[in-house]
C-alpha cells in the first residue's frame, strides 16, 4: 500500500515494505506514494489502464496495442473502472483530487476534490459510488458516479478498500490496526470487525470469507462475512498480497518475507502447496483461465510467473524498472506491470504453452 517513492535509485527492504505504510505512516506526507491499484484492466472497453505520476497523466492501453497519455492531476497514484458506465477514476495525491473519465473516449468529464490526499480507490457498480481513502486523514471521500459530486465521511483511516457491492458493503483496512472497518452503505454507519493480530496489508473476498494478511505473524485471517470469526491460516513469513482464484476455490498469498508463493483452498482454510520464486514478492495477479499466477517483485527488478495448474515456477523475467502492480487482461491475456524506473509499465511475456 502506501510507500515512500524510490529514492536515490535505490530500493531498499524498508522502503519495499511501506507497500504497507510501514515508513509512510511515520514521515509527513510527500510525493510518491505507489498502490497496487496503480494500474487496472477493464473488461468493458478491453483497455488497461496505468498511472504516470511523474508526467501527472496516465497511460491508457488499446486491446490493439497502442498507447496514449492523457492528462490528470497531480501526481495520481491509483485506478479504479466502474464496468457498468465505463467511467475510469483517478485519484491524484498530489492535488487532492480524482479525475474522471470517459472509458470509450477517454476524455475527461469532471475532477472532484477530495477530503486530503487520495490513496486507495474502489467502486460499488451496483450504486455507481466510488470509495476513496485519504493519507494522513480519518475522512472517507464517496463520490456520487452520477452527479460527480463528493462528499466526506469520517470512518478513520484507510490503507485499502475492498467493496461487496452485492450486500452494500465496504470493507476498509489500515494497516495500523487490529481491525476491519465495515461500512454499511444503506446507512453509512460503521462497525468494526476483528481481524485477529495487528498490521494488516493485502484483502481479498472468496465466497461468504474475507481473507486478511498479517504481515507479523506470517499468517492470513478467513473473516466470515455473515458469521463473523478469524480463522487463521498460517502462510510464508510475511504475507502480503492476494488473489483469488474464483473457479477453483483458491487464495494464492505472497509471502514477501521468504519470497514464497502459498495457495490457500478456501473450503479447507489450509495451504495446499507452496512455491519459491525468490526475492521479496509483493503483489500478484491471476489470469485464471490460464491458472497462470503473475508475481511482482520491486526490489528484484523481476516478474515470476507460477503455473498454479502443475504447481510450479514457469519463468522469471527481469524488467528494466522496478513492478509494483499487476493487470491481466483477460480477453488477450496479455499481461502488464506498473513500475517505477525509465517507464511507467511494461509488458509481461506469458509463455506460450
Amino acid at each position: 500500500m502506501k510507500q515512500s517513492r524510490w529514492q536515490s535509485g535505490v530500493l531498499t527492504t524498508v522502503a519495499m515494505l511501506t507497500s504497507c505504510t510501514i515508513w509512510a505512516q511515520a514521515i509527513a506526507p510527500s510525493s510518491g506514494l505507489i498502490s497496487r491499484s496503480g494500474i487496472a484492466y477493464s473488461s468493458k472497453s478491453g483497455k488497461v489502464y496505468v498511472v504516470d505520476s511523474e508526467h501527472s497523466a496516465i497511460v491508457v492501453l488499446s486491446a490493439g496495442g497502442t498507447a496514449k497519455t492523457v492528462k490528470t492531476g497531480s501526481e495520481p497514484v491509483s485506478i479504479a473502472v466502474d464496468e457498468r458506465t465505463g467511467k475510469v477514476y483517478v485519484a491524484n495525491s498530489g492535488d487532492k483530487s480524482v479525475t474522471v473519465l470517459d472509458g470509450v473516449t477517454d476524455d475527461i468529464v469532471a475532477t472532484v476534490p477530495t477530503a486530503a490526499r487520495p490513496y486507495a480507490i474502489a467502486v460499488d457498480e451496483r450504486s455507481g459510488k466510488v470509495y476513496v481513502s485519504n493519507t494522513f486523514s480519518n475522512m472517507l471521500t464517496i463520490i456520487n458516479g452520477k452527479t460527480n459530486t463528493a462528499t466526506n465521511l469520517k470512518t478513520g483511516s484507510a490503507d485499502a478498500i475492498l467493496v461487496d457491492a452485492p450486500h452494500r458493503k465496504v470493507y476498509l483496512l489500515s494497516y495500523e490496526g487490529d481491525s476491519l472497518t465495515l461500512l454499511d452503505e444503506s446507512t453509512n454507519m460503521t462497525v468494526r470487525i476483528p481481524a485477529g493480530a495487528m498490521h494488516l496489508w493485502g484483502i481479498a473476498e472468496l465466497g461468504k470469507t474475507l481473507y486478511v494478511t498479517h504481515v507479523q505473524d506470517a499468517t492470513v485471517a478467513a473473516i466470515g462475512t455473515e458469521k463473523q470469526g478469524v480463522q487463521e491460516i498460517p502462510t510464508g513469513l510475511m504475507p502480503c498480497a492476494l488473489a483469488v482464484d474464483v473457479e477453483h476455490g483458491a487464495v494464492y498469498v505472497a509471502n514477501y518475507g521468504d519470497g514464497a508463493i502459498s495457495a490457500v483452498n478456501a473450503r479447507s482454510g489450509k495451504t495446499m502447496w507452496t512455491v519459491s520464486v525468490g526475492g521479496h514478492p509483493q503483489a500478484i495477479s491471476i489470469d485464471e483461465t490460464k491458472r497462470l499466477l503473475y508475481v511482482a517483485d520491486a526490489q528484484g527488478q523481476s516478474v515470476s510467473i507460477i503455473d498454479a495448474g502443475q504447481r510450479r515456477l514457469r519463468n522469471k523475467l527481469q524488467l528494466q524498472g522496478y513492478p509494483y502492480a499487476l493487470a491481466v487482461d483477460t480477453k488477450t491475456h496479455r499481461v502488464f506491470a506498473a513500475t517505477m524506473g525509465p517507464a511507467p509499465y511494461e509488458e509481461i511475456l506469458a509463455p506460450r504453452n
